[in-house]
């Protein structure tokens, strides 16, 4: 998806002086961070383990696409994911991509920082959530199911692999089934 830019910060300097951390608790710096995303409109925050946010990176860079369902009402619509190296997901509708990968524009970004793994063992994503036509909490959901794609080893080898890998035998049916019951949750 060449077309896809990066709208969001692509370092975690520009979203906070990370020499201001030193010193600062794992506690402590996730109680800055989130409480810095509370104020933000259309922005959020996560804090993820240090492990897993290295995890979820790995894999992304050996599998950079996949799709996530937006449910509304008695319907749905699908977006389509691309990971961008080193640590950005875009997400654009995925009847904008098929029509014309170049022109398809990022509803909802995120990006998982690592800078921390070593220090304090967490990883800190922050979540943009870029057209008004999705909702702040849709954009966190879509974040949040996302990030288990990749992070639950079960979901990434039966969906994420499989999308990836053997995109013929992807049963997007069951994945629609799984995804809408998870959406409720």
């Amino acid at each position: 998806m060449s077309g896809f830019s990066f709208a969001g910060p692509r370092s975690l300097n520009e979203i906070m002086k990370t020499d201001l951390l030193e010193g600062k608790t794992k506690a402590e710096i996730s109680e800055i961070w989130m409480t810095y995303h509370e104020g933000k409109e259309r922005v959020h925050g996560a804090i993820l383990k240090g492990c897993d946010g290295v995890k979820i990176l790995e894999r992304a860079e050996k599998l950079q696409f996949f799709i996530q369902p937006i449910f509304r009402n008695d319907g749905f619509f699908m977006l389509l994911s691309q990971f961008q190296p080193p640590s950005h997901f875009l997400l654009a509708y995925l009847e904008d991509y098929k029509m014309d990968p170049n022109r398809a524009q990022p509803l909802v970004t995120f990006s998982i920082f690592n800078d921390l793994v070593e220090s304090h063992d967490m990883s800190l994503v922050r979540c943009d959530v870029i057209n008004k036509g999705i909702e702040e909490s849709e954009g966190q959901k879509v974040m949040d199911l996302l990030l288990d794609s990749y992070k639950v080893d079960e979901d990434f080898s039966r969906w994420v692999k499989q999308f990836n890998e053997q995109p013929g035998d992807f049963d997007v049916d069951d994945y629609i089934s799984c995804m809408n019951q998870k959406w409720k949750e």
